[in-house]
């Protein structure tokens, strides 16, 4: 009977550290898939079909998107839970925007609904030696009139892990960025990490202006990002003789940028993508990043641009993903820019990629096969 028991015993035990492990496992994985909010303005967006010119268009495509609702939908397609916080008008375009966020699995029942109007941008694709053109409807769009108490901060944030914000959201109004630096300071005081793409607008705010609010702003960000030009345009900061209208960048030079930014921010990581602009068609994209004390240069994509729009969303989706997950900083890094490499091949601002055609990519399959 002896020998009967402990084998039963044996097993018993064999199950109960499967099951343990198994828990430990889910743990991870529940771990891994962070709490994430957004806040900024989501936009409908009319661009003419076919790289026509509007004054030739006499129909438009109509998306939407706009640069924290594009984070947004690209961290649901990795498998966190989003939630995205705005104002919108009370009618079928604020519907629509909202059942287009939720399409992707972002949660929108912290959308504030009000305001006269939803904002408009116009598209105009370029192409080769043409660039691309913006113009811009959205004054006093619901957004812009956004008061800092129609937004219970401390109840939104309540189990999230991270927040996004850039710097486009506090450009569209005094007030737009009165409730963009209370969401911040709100959000670290509360523990989240919080993450600001700098993403300067000049049709939107001067240099002067731009550079007043963000000094401030940026004191309560614990991830900065921008591209090529945001930190000269925001706070004066050059990268040397790199001209962006040239495609020459001087990578080196761009250290120097990312070390001045953590000097004037509360920051503890600063990535900066780097777009070699060839033409309105092919680009080279990378990036690089310091985390305090060393800095990490990704892989180089040359990219056939289909549409470059939301590309820098992307990337910011792809860093927020890697540093949720704790991997090592080299892999965040090159993370971020395959799966902003990929945004640039599909059409609209959100990126409707999954997690394991971004791991393909940083594994090598650059070839564009047909997968059957």
């Amino acid at each position: 009977m002896v020998w009967k028991k402990e084998p039963a015993n044996l097993k018993r035990l064999l199950i109960v550290a499967a099951v343990d492990n198994i828990t430990e496992k889910l743990m991870e994985i529940v771990k891994m898939a962070g709490k994430v909010v957004t806040f900024g303005e989501i936009m409908l967006r009319l661009a003419p079909y076919n790289y026509e010119r509007i004054i030739q268009a006499n129909q438009f495509q109509a998306t939407y998107g706009g640069g924290e609702a594009n984070v947004a939908a690209s961290l649901a397609q990795f498998g966190h839970d989003v939630y995205f916080v705005s104002r919108l008008p009370e009618n079928a375009l604020g519907d629509a925007a909202c059942k287009t966020l939720s399409g992707f699995g972002v949660h929108v029942n912290h959308v504030v609904r009000g305001g006269s109007r939803m904002g408009i941008y116009f598209l105009e694709h370029g192409a080769s030696i043409r660039p691309s053109r913006v113009i811009y409807d959205r004054a006093c769009s619901a957004i812009s009139d956004i008061q800092t108490e129609m937004v219970d901060w401390e109840k939104i944030f309540h189990g999230k892990d991270w927040f996004h914000i850039t710097g486009i959201t506090p450009a569209i109004s005094k007030t737009a960025a009165q409730v963009s630096l209370e969401a911040i300071k709100v959000a670290q005081k509360a523990g989240l990490t919080v993450s600001c793409d700098l993403n300067y607008r000049k049709k939107l705010w001067t240099r002067e202006q731009a550079r007043e609010t963000m000094t401030e702003l940026v004191k309560y960000v614990d991830v900065i990002i921008s591209n090529e030009e945001d930190a000269y345009d925001v706070f004066g900061i050059t990268a040397g003789n790199s001209d962006v209208t040239t495609g020459r960048l001087i990578v080196e030079k761009y250290q120097s940028v990312a070390k001045q930014l953590v000097d004037l921010s509360g920051a503890q990581k600063v990535a900066i993508t780097l777009r070699e602009s060839l033409s309105a068609s092919d680009n080279n994209w990378s990036a690089m990043l310091y985390d305090g004390s060393d800095f990490f240069l990704s892989r180089k994509y040359p990219i056939h641009l289909i549409d470059r729009v939301g590309g820098g969303d992307s990337f910011c989706a792809g860093l927020i993903h890697g540093i949720i997950n704790r991997w090592d900083t080299q892999k965040v890094l090159e993370f971020a820019v395959a799966a902003s490499a990929l945004k640039q091949t599909i059409p609209g601002d959100m990126n409707l990629i999954a997690e394991i055609e971004v791991l393909a990519v940083m594994d090598g399959d650059v070839s564009g096969r047909v997968q059957r």
